[in-house]
């Protein structure tokens, strides 16, 4: 069964336009003809859309909960989550299983999910939200958390790994000033979660004994705080050979300063991303990344939750997922 993500690569556009278009969402400011080849290349795949939250299939009793840690407009500003969801609720239709998906801000949050048999938590949580989600299904997985404290299952990116490939790869080059620009994030009452990959820069830098605190920052993951964070570089006077950030948004905010202050990529700075967004191959020069498999993870943990609805006795996993360097022409050797 064809998927979002198959008419966005046939149609040559983003899978959150897809979406968006799909969704007859008039907000969205593209033009008549690519809507129009959107809905087309749809027709032509014979692309089933995904009932909207509360709206049964048939065939199955089954419902999957999914709850997201992002707003329905922050989901589309960042296409990992978008891509989490979509292979939990592809996984959804091609099993046939009823789907009732709860954003954040939603007055009956908790209520609506005491109906679904398994539950699926897309994000960043609290102690306290996680806690009353096990309450309200034992049937649990949480994707892009690892909730090591509780008995439950979870499944993340193998962030450590996927940060020392690109440090590696760096220092393989011959950059030892490796600037890292990433992103705070809390949940509930303003609680900070710990980037997994800043936490790995540090311990790679500090391991190697190369300077990390001058050319470490922190912001938030948007195009806006890729540009600012690597222009407060530029003003301190502490430029880096290379630059490791934390999203490909964060990176292409970066490369737009590095520009304007009248450098080049990669003959003065090298730079690599996260994530491995659909449009960082087509950017100049074409942005070398680490491609995060999360619509693998949303398949998974999807058909985690689906097998362990037949088990009397639930073993909880702790999975780390492998991510994929994929190197462009965004570096170079010094």
């Amino acid at each position: 069964m064809p998927t979002i993500r198959d008419i966005a690569k046939a149609a040559g556009v983003s899978p959150g336009a897809v979406s968006r278009i799909l969704n007859n969402d008039t907000t969205l400011h593209v033009s008549a003809g690519t809507r129009k080849r959107v809905l087309e290349t749809a027709k032509n795949l014979d692309y089933k859309k995904i009932p909207r939250a509360n709206t049964p299939l048939t065939g199955n009793c089954f419902t999957m909960g999914i709850v997201l840690w992002f707003s329905a407009e922050e989901e589309l500003k960042d296409n990992y989550y978008l891509k989490a969801r979509q292979g939990v609720e592809d996984f959804c239709v091609k099993n046939n299983i009823n789907i009732l998906r709860v954003f954040p801000g939603d007055s009956e949050y908790f209520s609506k999910l005491n109906t679904v048999d398994g539950l699926i938590c897309i994000g960043k949580f609290s102690r306290l939200e996680i806690k009353n989600f096990i309450n309200i299904c034992s049937n649990i997985v949480f994707l892009d958390m690892a909730v090591d404290e509780f008995n439950i299952t979870s499944l993340s990116m193998d962030f450590e790994h996927a940060v020392y490939s690109a440090l590696d790869y760096l220092t393989e080059l011959g950059h030892s000033k490796i600037a890292f620009l990433g992103g705070k994030e809390y949940v509930g009452k303003h609680e900070l979660i710990t980037d997994a990959r800043t936490t790995a820069y540090k311990k790679y830098m500090n391991h190697r004994k190369m300077d990390c605190e001058t050319y470490f920052k922190e912001g938030s993951f948007s195009f806006e705080s890729g540009f600012d964070m690597m222009n407060e570089l530029f003003r301190e006077n502490n430029i880096p050979t290379a630059v490791f950030a934390a999203n490909d948004v964060i990176a292409l905010g970066a490369m737009k300063a590095i520009r304007e202050n009248g450098l080049k990529i990669p003959d003065d700075i090298s730079i690599i991303g996260f994530n491995d967004e659909e449009t960082s191959a087509y950017i100049t020069p074409p942005l070398t990344t680490i491609h995060a498999p999360a619509y693998d993870m949303g398949q998974h943990g999807a058909n985690l939750v689906y097998v362990s609805s037949n088990l009397s006795i639930k073993t909880p996993l702790k999975a780390k997922i492998p991510c994929e360097l994929v190197v462009r022409e965004s570096c170079r050797r010094i």
